[in-house]
């Protein structure tokens, strides 16, 4: 792969390397200064990470996910809802997936919801599907719906 000429030889030596670096950098996102901007830029966005000494008084609203540690006095609407161990949400919940490993207290609206061993759980879940490890608590009912995250299964919801 390599001859002895080419090793020796400091021009064509030093060229290569600039050749490819500017290469690789442009298959990543461009320029290598924008290196940490272009995995956002291109791809999903990372989740959004209320951590364990946060409370949120309101409601959250985001299209990306969100990865709740801390607790939340309010509703909240996302695309992935992860609930911590340490988590307690107090309201609404809807996501098209959902997985609880702390503490709800509210309802759970989702096309996938999983509730872990870790999970405690106090208000109704609507779902597509549904999953319930042993060990979990849960107080409330069960339904499901073709689409539970439409707006008819609360009414006055909508608004909001």
């Amino acid at each position: 792969m390599f001859s002895k000429s080419r090793i020796n030889e400091p021009g064509p030596k030093a060229s290569e390397p600039e050749k490819k670096v500017p290469e690789a950098s442009s298959a990543v996102g461009g320029k290598s200064g924008s290196d940490f901007a272009a995995p956002v830029s291109r791809g999903k966005p990372a989740a959004s990470v209320l951590s364990s000494d946060l409370t949120v008084v309101g409601n959250l609203k985001t299209t990306g996910d969100i990865q709740v540690e801390g607790v939340v006095e309010g509703d909240i609407r996302a695309h992935l809802l992860t609930v911590g161990e340490s988590a307690t949400i107090r309201g609404e919940i809807v996501a098209d997936d959902i997985v609880i490993n702390g503490r709800v207290i509210g309802r759970v609206r989702g096309l996938k919801v999983r509730l872990t061993s870790t999970a405690r759980v106090e208000g109704d879940i609507i779902h597509k599907t549904i999953a319930i490890e042993s060990g979990a608590h849960f107080e409330g009912s069960v339904q499901r719906q073709d689409d539970p995250l439409a707006e008819g299964s609360k009414p006055g919801l909508a608004a909001n």
